[in-house]
């Protein structure tokens, strides 16, 4: 009777989200994206390499429209020409955040649509418009034409816990006003993204992309963003934006169209317990200065490869990617003090902060109407970069990705990205790229320096097996 009565006070002690779904669910909004194509055109439209690589890294629903069947007549009479066709691209998720219909999403759901439609729970639909999108943090704000719309409370992530119940609600699968709950498992995860994320356990899938993360006060804290998957589907771990960081990339977004941010002309690196101990730090913190940039503003205040940044602006760097993120929320023109290492003792160097030019990307156009090629032993598609491609990236050489399958897609490859060396050798056409890669060992990992934006990383590209 006494183990009978325990177990009923368990179950009555666990969180009851009702109440909490009903009073935020209808702030939650399905995103409907499509494409206009021309009768005939070839590929499936909204399925290229790049945004199918987001569906397995981000969980995009990418439905898979029909190819167009041809439609020449058998008398052979060339017909009219016909009208482009609006079809579907993609399925994601939204929350509004003010009442006259802002709503914020990730960046992925609607980059690359014609046309946008957001329904509300109470199934009125609206044709939408983007008002900016950030790459770099997967942040994006659209707008519907409504008033005293439901919105949803911000919250404050600072304030989380790991541990404490969450609740997300989306549209995973084209599922409208779905409701997972979980827990906080992690936060500040750095992901090699620009911000440090939420980690949670809650179940999210293809189409909960942008929806909102809500803690158990009725609060936004993250827009789902990420999974960690293997399999394209939810395997335990999922990601979310910080909603105050978000935030401030929509004020901007909402102001100006666009975010700017600062950078200071620097590579960097971590710091290991090994470099700390012999430079006589008492610990492994800051950023290590690995080269400068000509003429940036971190030359310009004197300060060399091989200093370690231990401050910015009297904010300690824990670790190196703290300091892209504090000198990214800096705006440009700001006079900051960076507090360094250097020979055996601590500095001050005052700097004038710089604006971090907007990321840079092949253009989807430019990658259009290639002829089809079957994919290397990689899985890799490259053609050769154009004398104004190479120019505007600030590079000598290099092959630009058409496609990414296989093992290439696994580890993170797309369209868009410039590979520069495979291995220890510099990549300089598609011609000598494809060549070296016939003289790879099969089953032995290959890595290849990938120019993404204005980033460059080593990216290993493991065979079936590993």
């Amino acid at each position: 009777m006494g183990l009978a009565m325990a177990q009923v006070a368990s179950v009555a002690g666990l969180p009851d989200f009702a109440d909490l779904a009903e009073k935020t669910g209808p702030a939650v909004v399905n995103i409907r994206t499509t494409e206009r194509i021309k009768p005939g055109q070839g590929g499936v439209p909204g399925a290229d390499d790049e945004e199918m690589q987001e569906f397995f890294r981000r969980f995009f629903g990418v439905p898979m429209p029909r190819q167009q069947p041809d439609k020449t007549p058998r008398n052979g009479r060339k017909q009219a020409p016909q009208q482009e066709e609006e079809v579907p691209r993609g399925v994601g998720s939204g929350f509004i955040i003010s009442p006259d219909g802002y709503v914020l999403t990730n960046a992925h759901v609607v980059d690359g649509a014609d046309e946008m439609y957001v329904t509300l729970t109470d199934k009125r639909e609206f044709k939408a418009k983007i008002i900016g999108v950030d790459k770099r943090t997967d942040v994006a704000v659209v707008k519907i034409e409504g008033n005293n719309l439901p919105r949803l409370t911000i919250g404050d992530p600072n304030r989380l816990r790991v541990g404490e119940w969450v609740i997300a609600i989306g549209s995973p699968f084209g599922l409208e006003n779905t409701v997972t709950a979980g827990i906080i498992s992690a936060k500040a995860r750095d992901t090699g993204e620009y911000l440090p994320l939420i980690q949670t356990d809650v179940a999210v899938n293809p189409g909960n992309s942008g929806g909102p993360l809500i803690n158990m006060r009725g609060e936004v804290i993250g827009i789902n963003s990420q999974i960690y998957s293997r399999s394209g589907g939810y395997m335990g771990i999922s990601f979310a934006v910080p909603i105050d960081e978000a935030m401030r990339v929509a004020e901007q977004l909402r102001t100006t169209g666009r975010v700017t941010r600062g950078r200071i002309g620097v590579q960097i690196g971590e710091v290991t317990k090994e470099v700390a101990e012999s430079l006589g730090m008492q610990r492994a913190q800051g950023a290590l200065i690995q080269r400068v940039e000509p003429g940036g503003p971190a030359e310009k205040s004197g300060l060399e490869a091989g200093d370690i940044i231990l401050k910015f602006n009297g904010t300690n760097i824990e670790k190196s990617s703290d300091l892209p993120r504090l000198v990214g929320a800096t705006k440009p023109g700001t006079r900051s003090t960076l507090t360094i290492w250097r020979k055996g003792a601590s500095k001050d160097v005052t700097l004038s902060v710089a604006e971090l030019e907007p990321e840079k990307v092949a253009k989807k156009e430019e990658r259009k109407q290639k002829p089809e090629q079957a994919a290397n032993a990689l899985g890799l598609v490259v053609s050769d970069l154009t004398d104004a491609q190479r120019k505007e990236l600030k590079v000598d050489g290099g092959v630009l990705v058409d496609s990414a399958e296989g093992a290439a897609s696994r580890a993170g490859l797309r369209a868009g990205d410039v590979i520069l060396r495979l291995n220890n050798s510099d990549v300089k056409d598609a011609k000598q790229f494809n060549a070296l890669v016939t003289k790879l060992e099969p089953k032995k990992t290959a890595v290849v320096l990938v120019r993404r934006g204005d980033a460059s990383q080593f990216v290993p590209i493991r065979p079936n097996g590993q």
